[in-house]
């Protein structure tokens, strides 16, 4: 049985590894502080939110996420992170976790949720043809450093 629930204190040290591996798929760099200011801004739970997928009361995938306006919707919500670990996927963890997102953008009257993934991610593809509609587009990202 999976518990989907708000993240809580004393899932810090496995969000951290799940976090961490997240990173690492995506080949991200954070500095140890921006796992900690990240925890911080994700409990204080007001301009980003987590939920983590627990099995047996084991945190086993989190998801974050944020509401934000854009130019044509007052009101979208954005999946930024999801991820579970490798052990139990395949479980219904993935689809659960974006199903409680889906809930609370519609609790949030946001009008759309929406979330990018590599192209070449074919196993989570495989889970978001099911649950989401591809609508072909390419992300580009340009630093600002």
């Amino acid at each position: 049985m999976i518990n989907i629930a708000p993240l809580r204190t004393h899932d810090r040290e496995r969000w951290e590894v799940l976090a961490r591996g997240y990173k690492a798929f995506y080949e991200t760099q954070v500095p140890d502080a921006g796992y900690a200011q990240t925890w911080q801004r994700l409990t204080t739970n007001t301009d980003i939110h987590g939920l983590g997928a627990h099995i047996e009361g084991r945190l086993v995938g989190i998801a974050h996420y944020l509401f934000h306006t854009n130019v044509w919707m007052a009101n979208v919500c954005y999946l930024q992170d999801l991820f579970v670990d490798e052990a139990v996927r395949g479980q219904g963890a993935a689809r659960a976790l974006i199903e409680a997102i889906a809930d609370a953008a519609r609790e949030h009257k946001a009008a759309r949720l929406y979330w990018f993934t590599r192209q070449d991610n074919h196993v989570a593809r495989a889970l978001y043809d099911t649950v989401a509609t591809h609508r072909g587009f390419i992300r580009y990202e340009r630093a600002l450093d």
